[in-house]
């Protein structure tokens, strides 16, 4: 598989190793995820009040669970503010 192939692999992966293959995140699996796998992107989700508005804007669909385009969206805004802070210094 190529680089890209294989980065997706993994985001899939990622997603259901903290949905425990439920195909959703809870709030609780959201910050351990992100706390794990994105602390050098975004910080470490300390407080609550964080992490509830964090869940309120990725929460689309109200269910009160992250769906894996809701996470998706995540992954694509944070990459796109990552490639935005970097620009052509990779």
């Amino acid at each position: 598989m190529s680089d890209l192939e294989n980065s997706m692999m993994t985001i899939i992966q990622v997603f259901h190793k903290y949905s425990k293959h439920q195909c959703t995140l809870r709030k609780a699996d959201l910050k351990e995820l992100i706390n794990n796998e994105l602390s050098c992107f975004i910080m470490n989700i300390q407080d609550n009040e964080t992490l509830d508005q964090l869940f309120l804007d990725l929460d689309q669909n109200g269910d009160l669970k992250i769906d894996f385009q809701e996470f998706i969206a995540m992954v694509a805004m944070v990459t796109s503010a990552c490639h935005d802070l970097t620009g052509n210094d990779l």
